[in-house]
């Protein structure tokens, strides 16, 4: 039988993850952080846990860059923040947690350490750089008494988690059809980088493990788009969606994939800017296309079932019956109203202290990785692979 919500169960659940999401720490326990890795991302971090009410203090920063520790030291006015160019350094601060993001290539290397430290890590997304770097990963975090919360924020933000809840629960009939898409604009007024002050910025420690290369103001910003730092889209905004659709149809490792894609825009990046993929998942497939000069419609995924299809985005959500009286128009909606991130955060402030597993393991950040490793593999060799790849006997 086919569950068919109704607005009153559907606002009870609302009511009840609300209830659930919105725990309030205890006033008296303020939160000693550290910080790895202080661009723009990490301001954003910080603007959230902020809005968490949870009381902490950036106690140490570091990063390769002069003025973006300056910045964080800043922001932690009343606060006698150290400032660090070695990371190893933050690590040896009387801390209770760190927050890192720093590029993709430095992701596991730091949160292993952190974690041998006694850390508790908030580790953005993509956790690993490459698919061989999920083993020593996932043994760091599960060998450890550490909690590690990856940076997946839909897996906290409410209308996500109660629309996860009425796939599952079969109110789209069987869903055979994942829908992914993601359109930016890098050629936007607003996406200009500001000039690198070299003097004040280690190069060398930047690339850490990457070969050695010459300065670059558009790898410096732009490495998610270059192989030695990050693995472009597929990695990166792509990510998000594929970790929703993994938690919703309760199966993440694809048996295939293949990815059309070209730098038709950005040629001097090393990933393509314009993107087809294709996944086959066991009963279902995944597609995502996306391309970095332009930026209408934004990103979203739709949940294709044989009752009624899903349309979700991080505003909100429709539900559009197979009726046709009602095909162009949602049955059920839910509008956002609050930041993802910032309740993601909050979460991670929770189990620092209760110790419980958060809302995004390791495991699920490693399998949302995989796959955008996996469309890469396919799109530098022949546009297909199987999963696991065939070997020769």
């Amino acid at each position: 039988m086919t569950y068919q919500p109704n607005r009153r169960s559907f606002l009870i659940a609302s009511g009840l993850t609300a209830l659930a999401s919105t725990k309030v720490l205890g006033a008296n326990n303020t939160l000693r952080i550290g910080v790895i890795g202080a661009g723009g991302r990490m301001n954003t971090l910080l603007d959230c846990a902020e809005k968490t009410g949870t009381p902490f203090q950036i106690v140490a920063v570091s990063d390769v860059y002069g003025p973006r520790r300056d910045a964080v030291k800043e922001r932690a006015a009343g606060v006698a923040a150290t400032t660090h160019l070695d990371y190893h350094e933050v690590l040896e601060k009387d801390i209770d947690a760190v927050l890192i993001a720093a590029p993709d290539h430095w992701h596991v290397r730091m949160a292993v350490d952190a974690l041998a430290a006694g850390k508790d890590v908030y580790l953005e997304k993509p956790v690993t750089h490459t698919i061989e770097e999920a083993a020593p990963l996932l043994h760091a975090v599960r060998s450890s008494k550490q909690i590690l919360q990856c940076g997946m924020q839909q897996r906290s933000w409410l209308h996500f988690r109660n629309a996860v809840d009425l796939i599952q629960g079969g109110s789209l009939g069987r869903v055979t059809q994942v829908r992914t898409y993601w359109w930016q604009n890098y050629r936007q007024a607003s996406w200009t980088p500001k000039p690198v002050d070299t003097q004040a910025l280690d190069w060398k420690l930047w690339l850490g493990s990457a070969p050695d290369q010459p300065f670059s103001e558009d790898k410096f910003y732009r490495w998610r788009w270059y192989w030695n730092f990050g693995g472009g889209g597929m990695t990166d905004l792509f990510a998000h969606w594929i970790d929703v659709a993994h938690w919703a149809m309760k199966s993440d490792q694809p048996r295939e994939a293949q990815m059309l894609a070209d730098k038709y825009i950005f040629e001097q990046w090393d990933c393509p800017d314009t993107i087809q993929a294709a996944f086959r998942y066991p009963g279902f497939d995944v597609v995502y296309e996306g391309m970095m000069s332009s930026s209408i419609d934004d990103g979203g995924l739709e949940f294709r079932g044989t009752e009624a299809t899903l349309k979700i985005n991080r505003s909100g959500f429709g539900i559009y019956r197979e009726d046709v009286e009602s095909a162009q128009n949602p049955v059920l909606t839910e509008d956002s109203f609050r930041d993802g991130t910032i309740t993601h955060m909050q979460n991670f402030f929770e189990c620092i202290k209760t110790r419980k597993e958060p809302n995004a393991p390791v495991e699920t950040g490693i399998s949302c990785a995989r796959a955008g490793h996996i469309a890469n593999l396919a799109y530098r060799h022949t546009g297909q692979i199987a999963w696991p790849p065939k070997t020769s006997a």
